[in-house]
């Protein structure tokens, strides 16, 4: 069997890492992130859909070999790559090769993916990544089934292991979808389940919907939803919930869990205060779960399209 997307990119880019959404690694730093063709999941809202639909390889770049993408991202002043836009679990054998070279120049790796593996690929491909951000799609098999073509029992299981058996930072996804993931049950049920298996310090994100693909049917995704879901989560315990594609101050802050403190300021995908000492709150000297530098990096919001030459 041969990767035929081995070496071959759907385009590279300098995001934030709050764009992954990854906000307790590194925050404000920059990712050089890229992705292929294709997916293992088929979901109806896919916002990505160009990329992970394509039916031919011929829509991506030359070969690009890592050592090269890692020579790339230190010239260019990153501090990761990631494997985003479709799931690096499809070009799995090119993402750890790629993770190896990063780690030989001092890069982290990251993968954003919807965790739907087997068992065998989950404990190699996350023993190459430093970091991860798993979508849980919802929290049905139902759902899994009618809308993303996959189960959901996978999932649980990346989730469990990357937890319990891995060092491998990780941040959860949800994006919720009116009528279909959002309800008060579904969101009690998640809630307890992460709160029990994840504990009180995975990041949590819940991210607008708005109507693509094959589900252009549904109505974007209000304010009052994603804050009723934060406010579900924060009342299991789960410490640091958020929400995404939005531009609220408030819901896309870290607030210290233990003086009320807000330590991260973010507008949008932009870090606008600081408030960290050591990883921990300056005010009260609360610890805060995560990778940090000392000051924050000042990459900002912006998304430049690159060639990695």
């Amino acid at each position: 069997m041969v990767l035929t997307a081995y070496g071959r990119s759907s385009g590279f880019c300098l995001d934030p890492i709050e764009k992954k959404p990854l906000f307790h690694f590194y925050p404000g730093s920059c990712a050089l992130s890229f992705g292929t063709a294709g997916c293992n999941l088929g979901c109806r809202f896919c916002q990505n859909w160009d990329i992970t639909k394509a039916g031919s390889m011929n829509g991506l770049g030359d070969q690009t070999p890592p050592e090269r993408i890692a020579a790339a991202a230190v010239r260019l002043g990153c501090r990761s790559v990631a494997f985003t836009y479709n799931d690096p679990v499809v070009f799995a054998e090119y993402a750890m090769n790629v993770a190896d070279a990063c780690h030989r120049v001092g890069l982290a790796a990251v993968a954003v993916t919807a965790g739907y593996m087997t068992d065998e690929c989950r404990v190699e491909f996350y023993g190459h990544m430093d970091a991860a951000n798993v979508d849980l799609k919802g929290f049905t098999e139902d759902f899994y089934r009618r809308n993303c073509a996959g189960q959901l029992a996978p999932v649980l299981a990346t989730l469990r292991h990357l937890h319990h058996n891995t060092n491998v930072w990780l941040e959860v996804t949800t994006l919720l979808i009116p009528g279909e993931n959002d309800s008060d049950g579904e969101l009690e049920n998640a809630s307890d389940w992460f709160a029990a298996q994840l504990g009180p310090d995975v990041p949590w994100h819940f991210t607008a919907f708005h109507p693509d693909y094959k589900m252009l049917d549904k109505p974007g995704t209000s304010s009052m939803t994603l804050s009723r879901a934060c406010d579900i989560a924060r009342s299991k315990g789960i410490r640091y919930v958020y929400t995404g594609n939005t531009r609220d101050l408030a819901e896309n802050s870290t607030w210290c869990p233990q003086c009320g403190q807000r330590l991260i300021g973010r507008v949008w995908h932009d870090v606008v205060e600081w408030n960290l000492s050591e990883n921990s709150c300056n005010r009260c000297r609360c610890r805060i779960p995560g990778h940090f530098d000392p000051l924050p990096g000042r990459w900002g919001n912006r998304s430049v399209r690159i060639c990695v030459a």
